[in-house]
């Protein structure tokens, strides 16, 4: 009886019955690498989920704006951090012809917005509510934006939400787009330091947050009569005259990826990580200098018991 049990898990061995759960283990799973940190510890995680399970990973740098052809062709696998509110026409586009589907909430607490280092209250009384910014645009003007003042919005590949809410709610501010995710936290750093004016496009959860006591201004409810309707908010002429969108963070893939890598879907699906776990991680990165790969393989070794029992649920 032992010798038929141990000749039958041999056969099955032999027949690949779990290559074929997993799939294609030889071809690799290509995960989109974005422009902030967040997005890369997100990535890295699911990354070292799918290595647990047995598949080969590569982390590709690709636009945020315009991976979807990518994504939609099978050149690229899954992006893990999508931000509904600047996610980009293309997407739903790519939804709807069938190349991309969509793969389940992030489980981020996420918000958009606004915002400002807490001393430019000082500077600009009224903060924080957005009426303010109507008397004090100067404060902010900057030789490039005379006699406008100056927002740092988002770098150009992820959308102008910044620039849209200037001009729906009529606000003497010019958008300048950041370089990068780097080059708003060094607008946050010499704010703080200086003591200078700053109105930056930011979000959460993000370090920055708590480490330069980061405020939003208080804009009108978003809805969606607001994105579409010029007749609803303060500005009768202009959409956008509103706060952002609740932001809902979520995962997409390759259509193929289900059929190819059967249990990489079911783990990408399933993932989730939390606000509670990301943020001290992107702290780890980029206010302790830790490498972004160093900093993922310590939180996977240190909590287990967070991502194993998904990967063991799809490959079991």
């Amino acid at each position: 009886m032992i010798k038929t049990v141990t000749t039958v898990a041999a056969v099955l061995a032999a027949s690949g019955v779990q290559a074929a759960e997993l799939g294609a283990v030889d071809e690799p799973i290509k995960l989109a690498i974005n422009e902030w940190t967040g997005q890369h510890i997100s990535t890295h995680v699911a990354g070292e989920m799918l290595k647990a399970a047995g598949y080969q990973v590569d982390y590709v740098t690709a636009g945020y704006m315009n991976m979807y052809q990518a994504m939609s062709d099978g050149e690229l696998h899954a992006a893990v951090e999508i931000w509904s509110s600047n996610v980009s026409d293309d997407y739903a586009k790519k939804v709807e012809g069938g190349g991309v589907v969509e793969l389940g909430d992030l489980g981020l607490d996420a918000k958009e917005g606004i915002a400002f280092p807490a001393h430019v209250a000082d500077l600009c009384p009224g903060l924080p509510a957005w009426e303010a910014l109507k008397d004090c645009a100067g404060t902010f003007a900057t030789a490039e934006t005379l006699p406008a003042g100056r927002l740092v919005d988002y770098p150009a590949d992820w959308g102008t939400p910044g620039a849209d809410r200037m001009t729906g709610l009529d606000l003497p501010f010019k958008a300048v787009p950041a370089g990068s995710e780097g080059a708003l936290i060094a607008e946050l750093r010499a704010s703080t330091e200086r003591k200078s004016p700053l109105l930056i496009t930011f979000w959460q959860p993000h370090w920055a947050m708590s480490a330069y006591d980061v405020q939003f201004v208080d804009l009108p409810v978003g809805n969606e009569d607001c994105f579409n309707d010029p007749a609803w908010g303060p500005n009768p002429n202009a959409v956008n005259d509103c706060d952002f969108a609740p932001s809902r963070i979520f995962k997409a893939g390759w259509v193929g990826i289900e059929d190819m890598w059967p249990a990489a879907f079911e783990i990408l699906s399933n993932y989730t990580l939390s606000v509670a776990d990301q943020q001290p991680m992107m702290g780890a990165v980029d206010v302790d200098g830790g490498s972004v790969e160093e900093v993922v393989a310590d939180w996977m070794a240190g909590n287990e018991a967070k991502w194993k029992p998904v990967v063991d649920a799809a490959t079991r």
